[in-house]
């Protein structure tokens, strides 16, 4: 991946910024809550969680409550496999809340295999296939015509597979 990523310096550097990995979510949530318990001289941290531990929610749910109440504009936001906790109508919040937190100037970069995030407007989709990587158009996207074609005929995938 080095070999593609061009990391320049701007004057116009993100406010905010997250890194956030499905598999290891978790972890964040049992930190805050760890850190948390220890007292601090500022406010609790899982108020810029929403105020609730993300413990007591679904993975989903804990996915939206962050990206609603931590993510803010004019920030950098780098999504690992969201798609993981999230239903298709979850996935389809979710878009709603990258819209606008775009047009308050931040940027999101994704690795996912959902069609559904991959189908943002105008977002540019790059495949990362043996040793390279290529800007390719949603619908040429493999994801996009496998998905494609089970749900035009489901039961002839079945047959195929079985």
């Amino acid at each position: 991946l080095y070999k593609y990523i061009t990391v320049v310096k701007s004057m116009n550097r993100p406010k905010d910024g997250f890194f956030l990995r499905a598999e290891s979510f978790y972890n964040v949530a049992s930190e805050i809550e760890n850190l948390d318990s220890q007292g601090s001289m500022g406010s609790p941290i899982i108020d810029s969680y929403g105020g609730t531990s993300l413990h007591n929610m679904s993975h989903g749910e804990s996915f939206i409550t962050l990206m609603t109440n931590r993510f803010g504009g004019n920030g950098i936001y780098i999504l690992d496999e969201p798609e993981a906790a999230l239903s298709p109508i979850k996935q389809m919040a979710m878009l709603t809340i990258i819209n606008e937190l775009v047009k308050k100037k931040s940027q999101f970069i994704i690795a996912t295999h959902s069609p559904i995030l991959m189908a943002y407007p105008d977002a540019d989709i790059f495949v990362i296939d043996d040793d390279e990587i290529v800007k390719t158009p949603y619908k040429k996207t493999d994801n996009y015509m496998i998905t494609r074609k089970f749900l035009e005929n489901p039961e002839k995938m079945m047959e195929y597979l079985f």
